[in-house]
């Protein structure tokens, strides 16, 4: 099935009727072993919006929360920021472009002017879904590169922009609330390297690793290191 052929909706987070809640729980728990549904719903309304692939059988296909907001960030003010959440796309829906399409989709819901540039962010508990930070060699955190100074302040204020409970500057890691959300029914496929950077990250906690980076190019003054003194 083409990616068109599915029906794309959005709606805000605080407004989910019970029988799409209903639906969006039970892919979520297709998605994870050990699905806790008690820490979805409390997390939902952290980001605006939600949106919803629907299947030609009327079956909910996936969905992605995200919001865009206007921030401003250490010496960064006015950013337009795009904030990825969840994104859960069933195991016969896979392979069709529907996780590109439900998180742009998500993000794409708030009427923000465009700016030169913005900040793209998202935490994730896997390399597998951290594979496009991976590939910018401008995001933050990166192998081999401790961030700097002007890149934990940034990573500081977005963990609070995500509502997050504890945040490791150094590591990049985001503090779960001690209960694991589960554990992805998903083959990763990453190098040691990349999964040396999730070390820190304990799971069963609930923990992630935030990651952010700027498109099309960063800010003058992103990637230089702090002098030493």
């Amino acid at each position: 099935m083409d990616v068109d052929e599915f029906t794309l909706t959005v709606l805000e987070t605080d407004r989910i009727p019970a029988t799409v809640l209903e639906a969006v729980l039970r892919l979520f728990g297709e998605n994870y072993r050990e699905a806790n549904s008690a820490s979805l719903e409390k997390n939902l309304g952290r980001l605006r919006h939600i949106s919803l692939a629907t299947a030609l059988d009327g079956a909910l296909a996936g969905f992605a929360l995200g919001e865009t907001r206007v921030i401003d960030l250490p010496r960064a003010a006015g950013t337009v920021v795009r904030l990825a959440g969840l994104c859960c796309v069933g195991m016969d829906h896979r392979r069709h472009g529907l996780f590109g399409r439900l998180e742009s989709t998500a993000l794409g819901a708030n009427a923000i002017p465009r700016r030169e540039r913005y900040l793209s962010c998202g935490r994730t508990a896997h390399p597998a879904s951290f594979r496009n930070f991976f590939a910018n060699p401008a995001a933050v955190p990166h192998p081999g590169r401790k961030p700097t100074e002007w890149q934990k302040e940034v990573g500081i204020a977005i963990a609070e922009a995500y509502g997050s409970p504890g945040f490791d500057p150094e590591t990049f890691v985001v503090k779960g609330s001690g209960v694991p959300i589960g554990w992805p029914v998903i083959e990763i496929e990453a190098t040691a390297e990349e999964w040396e950077m999730f070390k820190p990250v304990d799971r069963a906690k609930g923990d992630s690793l935030l990651g952010i980076a700027w498109a099309p190019t960063p800010p003058d003054g992103w990637l230089e290191q702090d002098a030493v003194p």
